[in-house]
């Protein structure tokens, strides 16, 4: 593996969970393979799982870590020609070439911006750093995509399935702020790759885009999509096509134990309770988004020593 920026990047998905799953019984197996090596990770946006688990999951490979929180520090410039004059102090063309003097490989999270559809779409950030960087990039979630997020989910759907060809469905919630896409993008896209039976549900005027949506089957009534549910991935996100906006704040798609039925509940964190999911289902046993965060390090590890492995 060169970089980690999309799911595309694992060249066998199957292989790389069930690897996953072995190094999460002896996580430190593999702790001389980075030593004297650096991870240098750069957060446009604030974090809790990604940033711990990634940090835990480069030292458990006995790796150094440096983190900078980018927007605290100074302000980047990533258009090619412009006259910085105003705002911007560093473009990053020169950043990216003197981080990768520092690092080894390089981590970023940039969320988009939820108003310039082309612009978020173009991962500027993201690839600007692929482009002038001269060591691996990882993403710790971009303007579309979340690609360690959804590496976690398939090691937790593999390892809690009890059937071989689950019952998957992610379904819309509410939420009062505009979310970005990319943590849903990634698990639809992951989903395809998976041996599981999957719909999505939301309400109309919240269908994702469909490049990578494609052909899966989309519910528009959440009940009825539900029933016989083996997993239940809940996620906000704004619309796609009315770019960033929110088309529906509807309080009855908030999931509850009773449309949860004995399906396994799922979520990315942070959630809002009462809001997204009742507590009555957080707070139950069907609830495993405390273990789909603690595979986020597991992710993020196996991801780490490919990319090592390669160098």
């Amino acid at each position: 593996m060169k970089k980690y920026t999309s799911i595309n990047d694992i060249e066998n998905i199957h292989q790389i969970v069930k690897e996953a799953i072995q190094l999460k019984k002896n996580p430190f197996e593999f702790e001389n393979l980075g030593r004297h090596k650096t991870l240098v990770m750069l957060f446009f946006n604030s974090s809790l799982r990604t940033r711990l688990s990634t940090e835990k999951a480069a030292k458990n490979l006995g790796m150094q870590v440096m983190v900078l929180n980018v927007n605290d520090a100074w302000n980047l410039e990533f258009e090619d020609g412009t006259v910085m004059n105003l705002d911007t102090s560093e473009h990053v063309k020169e950043a990216a070439q003197v981080i990768s003097q520092y690092a080894d490989i390089i981590a970023v999270r940039a969320f988009p911006t939820l108003k310039d559809k082309q612009k978020d779409e173009s991962e500027f950030v993201l690839n600007s750093f692929v482009k002038y960087a001269s060591v691996p990039i990882v993403n710790m979630e971009s303007a579309t995509a979340h690609p360690l997020q959804s590496l976690a989910d398939a090691i937790t759907v593999e390892e809690l399935k009890t059937t071989p060809k689950p019952k998957l469905v992610l379904s819309w919630a509410p939420h009062p702020k505009a979310l970005p896409h990319a943590v849903a993008n990634s698990f639809v896209e992951m989903m395809q790759e998976l041996d599981v039976d999957f719909s999505i549900t939301h309400p109309k005027g919240y269908e994702l885009n469909p490049e990578i949506t494609k052909d899966i089957p989309i519910n528009y009534n959440q009940e009825e999509a539900l029933k016989n549910a083996d997993f239940v991935y809940v996620k906000n996100w704004s619309s796609y096509t009315d770019y960033g906006k929110i088309v529906s704040q509807d309080p009855n798609w908030m999931l509850t134990k009773k449309k949860l039925g004995a399906a396994k509940f799922m979520h990315c964190l942070p959630v809002r309770r009462n809001v997204v999911v009742e507590d009555a289902v957080l707070d139950s046993s069907n609830s495993v988004v405390i273990h789909q965060a603690n595979n986020r390090t597991y992710a993020a590890q196996i991801v780490l020593k490919k990319i090592l492995e390669n160098a």
